[in-house]
């Protein structure tokens, strides 16, 4: 079990979003932080303390006015902290080895991978021929509906006909690296994670080389996020995963104005 720092840029700006709020037309999302430090002071104090595969998100659309301007303080991290850190946000075959070249260890797929609610394999290959399978991260976040978790895409706001489980992990597992796994409907809220879909990726790890990656107290091959708000939910987190899980903090992190003290989130 290993913390993953983030560094999620919208607007140009270093910032912690309410999952699920953001849009695209206006540009606009419901914040709960605004930073003051640029990226590349993020990137830097996540080397000196050597975490790797934290995640970068460029949080605007390509049509975005503000593109560039999220795109470079997301280039300006990478070049901070070279190999360290993972890339996400637009990513697709035809850009992936760029930001691979910036300096991103891996990049981090979603909404590309999918065509009208249906996983495309065929674009699923362009990726991995583009950067190689050891290179990419697939981010299933997702959403609760009938009682199942179901991957969304399109900043979290359209479900795909994707539900989450250890047999489709198993089978994506075949075309990444790792998983990146947003719990949306509780991500920004510092309330809790969504204990179930933990519980799914544990199944999941446990069935797979991961566990012995995660056991190994390396970084594992599965990173959950979202409403971890307190050192009690990090502990209870610590508990359900069996210690086999990743995970990342964003809001309820001192740095980007909560509560959770950086130094003493890194001893867990």
């Amino acid at each position: 079990m290993r913390f993953r720092p983030c560094i999620d840029i919208h607007n140009g700006k270093v910032k912690q979003l309410v999952g699920g709020s953001l849009k695209d037309e206006g540009d606009v999302a419901k914040e709960n932080f605004v930073a003051e430090n640029d990226s590349t002071y993020f990137a830097n104090l996540y080397k000196a303390n050597d975490l790797k595969g934290g995640h970068i998100i460029i949080l605007n659309s390509k049509d975005s006015d503000y593109f560039e301007a999220s795109k470079k303080q997301a280039v300006d991290a990478l070049k901070a902290y070279k190999g360290g850190m993972q890339i996400g946000g637009g990513i697709n075959a035809a850009n992936a080895k760029e930001f691979i070249d910036y300096g991103a260890s891996h990049v981090i797929v979603t909404s590309y991978i999918f065509e009208n609610g249906k996983l495309s394999y065929e674009k699923l290959m362009r990726l991995v021929d583009a950067v190689s399978k050891e290179k990419i991260v697939l981010d299933l976040s997702c959403r609760k509906k009938d009682g199942d978790y179901y991957v969304v895409v399109d900043r979290w706001q359209t479900f795909t006909d994707m539900k989450l489980t250890k047999e489709s992990l198993k089978e994506l597992a075949n075309y990444c690296d790792e998983f990146l796994i947003h719990g949306v409907d509780v991500e920004g809220m510092g309330a809790g994670m969504e204990e179930d879909l933990v519980k799914i990726l544990v199944e999941y790890v446990k069935d797979t080389k991961s566990s012995e990656v995660a056991s190994e107290g390396k970084l594992s091959k599965v990173t959950y996020a979202g409403g971890l708000g307190s050192y009690e939910n990090i502990e209870k987190f610590k508990e359900i995963s069996e210690g086999l899980l990743d995970y990342t903090i964003g809001s309820a992190l001192d740095l980007f104005g909560g509560d959770l003290e950086f130094k003493k989130v890194l001893k867990y």
